[in-house]
């Protein structure tokens, strides 16, 4: 089981952009395209330092954009349930990255005797 799920975090990542890809419904996403590169090519190569590095940036990213989640929740009148759509999905997105990005940095961060 333990071996699974330290198998689990790049793709689950993988899911987590294609995920982002398909809702900004834009087919030539360069910022994409890109994490969807690196993480690929962290899957085959398993390098220890880029292993940290991407999960670092990703709940640094996912932190800031819970703060603009929350900025735009502040927009709505009244929370309806476009504001509960919002806030579920918002949250469940980048609450579910942070955790996956800790498995990560779990992962590549313990030293192996």
């Amino acid at each position: 089981m333990k071996k699974i799920l330290l198998i689990l975090p790049e793709y689950l990542l993988i899911a987590s952009v294609l995920f982002y890809w398909i809702s900004t419904a834009n087919a030539l996403n360069p910022i994409a395209i890109g994490l969807l590169l690196v993480l690929i090519l962290q899957i085959f190569f398993k390098n220890q330092v880029v292993g940290i590095i991407i999960p670092v940036v990703l709940i640094l990213v996912c932190m800031y954009m819970l703060l603009a989640l929350f900025s735009e929740l502040n927009e709505f009148p009244t929370f309806n349930s476009d504001a509960q759509t919002l806030l579920f999905v918002g949250l469940s997105f980048f609450l579910l990255t942070i955790g996956v990005s800790g498995l990560m940095i779990y992962k590549y961060g313990r030293t192996e005797s």
